[in-house]
């Protein structure tokens, strides 16, 4: 899966989790929600690893992205999940030059997607 992007994290899961959306309230980037996938499917009656779903964005970065290609709402908000893989805190999210791509956008708007790759280094770094 070339278009998703996974770095491993030193920390647990909800240390990872509770990191990043310090990093994003230290850069203003609004948080959306945080869905606990492994606590719904408990509620379900599944079992499923420690995954948590973190919907995150900046509007002023965004808002243009959609109103050149509507269908890039799809993909927006960005979002990271943060996943147990036997032991290893793994965080994955869409490449944003894969989302670019996918809606056909200009580098200067496909440019506001790329913040991802930063955030993620230095929630990642020791």
């Amino acid at each position: 899966m070339a278009d998703i992007v996974t770095k491993l994290s030193p920390r647990p899961v909800a240390a990872t989790v509770a990191r990043f959306t310090e990093l994003l309230a230290g850069k203003g980037v609004q948080v959306f929600a945080v869905i606990d996938q492994a606590a719904a499917a408990r509620e379900a009656g599944q079992d499923l690893r420690e995954t948590v779903l973190v919907i995150f964005g900046n509007p002023a970065a965004g808002t243009p992205v959609m109103a050149a290609s509507p269908l890039s709402a799809l993909d927006l908000p960005l979002k990271i999940v943060v996943w147990d893989d036997a032991g290893q805190t793994k965080v994955s999210y869409t490449a944003p030059a894969a989302i670019g791509a996918r809606y056909g956008l200009p580098d200067n708007l496909a440019a506001n997607l790329a913040a991802i790759n930063p955030l993620t280094d230095a929630l990642i770094a020791p």
